[in-house]
C-alpha cells in the first residue's frame, strides 16, 4: 500500500534531503585513489552524525555501514571493505540519512582520479541525463510508468541495459515502501501509481554496459555484480509531491 505523506512529513524530509546533500558534498572529495572504501564508509557515518541525523542503511538488518560502495562491476547494495579505489576506477557512492522518522536516499556514479575515460563518461552522461528526464516524469497527473517507460527508452537507445531486478521506491517511515518503481514498462502506464500530493518515491537508474544479468559476488551475501563483469552504475534521487508541485528532496 502506499503510504502518502502530509505536508508536515514532507517538511521534515525536506529538512534530511538537505542534511543528505551536505553530507555528500563533503564525502566525494574524499573519495580519491589509494584510500579505501572503509575509510569512506566511516568518514560518511561521521558526516551524517554530525548532521544531527542516523544512517539510514544501518537500519537495513544486517547490514551494519552507513555507506553501499561499488566499483566497476560492482552493481549496488556492496558493503565498504579493505578494498582499496583505483584511479579510472568507477565508484558508485549510495547513501541515505535518518532524520526524525525519516528517511531519503541518493545515488551517483562517477570516475575516481584525473584520468577521465571519454567512452566511460559518455557511459555515465547516459544514465544522469537519464534520471534527469524520469524526474521530469514525476508530475502531478501522470502515473509512475512513465518513469519506467522513460528510463527504459534512454537507456536502451544507448545500448545500454536495464537491470530490471533492481528498482526505484517509496520512502518515508520506512527505507523501501511500496510502490516498486522499475526501469522498464511491465504493464500499461494506466495501471502504474497515479502521481498525487503525499506521494514520496526514490526513482533509479541502474544500468549497465554490457548485461541486464546481475548475480551476487563470491563469498558476499549483499553485493551485486554484472554477470559479464561489465561496468555498471547508479543514479538516485529522492522526489516529493508537495500540493502541485514536484520537489528534488536529495
Amino acid at each position: 500500500m502506499v503510504k502518502l505523506k502530509t505536508e508536515e512529513e514532507i517538511d521534515i524530509m525536506v529538512q534530511g534531503g538537505k542534511k543528505l546533500r551536505i553530507v555528500v558534498a563533503k564525502l566525494i572529495p574524499s573519495v580519491k585513489p589509494g584510500v579505501s572504501t572503509e575509510e569512506i564508509d566511516k568518514k560518511a557515518e561521521e558526516l551524517i552524525k554530525k548532521q544531527g541525523a542516523e544512517p539510514s542503511f544501518q537500519k537495513v538488518r544486517g547490514y551494519f555501514w552507513s555507506t553501499c560502495l561499488s566499483i566497476n562491476e560492482q552493481v549496488v547494495h556492496t558493503p565498504p571493505s579493505k578494498r582499496i579505489i583505483k584511479e579510472g576506477d568507477v565508484f558508485t557512492l549510495d547513501i541515505g540519512v535518518y532524520f526524525r522518522g525519516f528517511h531519503t536516499d541518493f545515488a551517483t556514479t562517477f570516475i575516481v582520479g584525473k584520468k577521465k575515460d571519454k567512452e566511460t563518461e559518455k557511459f555515465l552522461d547516459v544514465g544522469r541525463q537519464t534520471l534527469k528526464k524520469a524526474l521530469e516524469k514525476v508530475k502531478m497527473g501522470n502515473f509512475l510508468g512513465e518513469v519506467s517507460e522513460t528510463i527504459e527508452s534512454e537507456i536502451t537507445k544507448h545500448g545500454l541495459f536495464v537491470l530490471k531486478e533492481l528498482t526505484g521506491h517509496g520512502i518515508g517511515r520506512e527505507l523501501h515502501e511500496d510502490p516498486t518503481i522499475p526501469g522498464f514498462l511491465p504493464r500499461p502506464k494506466e495501471k502504474t501509481v497515479k502521481v498525487r500530493p503525499g506521494l514520496v518515491v526514490a526513482i533509479e537508474v541502474i544500468y549497465s554496459k554490457g548485461t541486464d544479468a546481475i548475480v551476487y559476488e563470491k563469498d558476499s551475501d549483499w553485493s551485486l555484480v554484472t554477470d559479464d563483469q561489465s561496468l555498471s552504475a547508479c543514479f538516485e534521487h529522492t522526489i516529493a509531491i508537495r500540493g502541485r508541485n514536484s520537489i528534488i528532496l536529495t
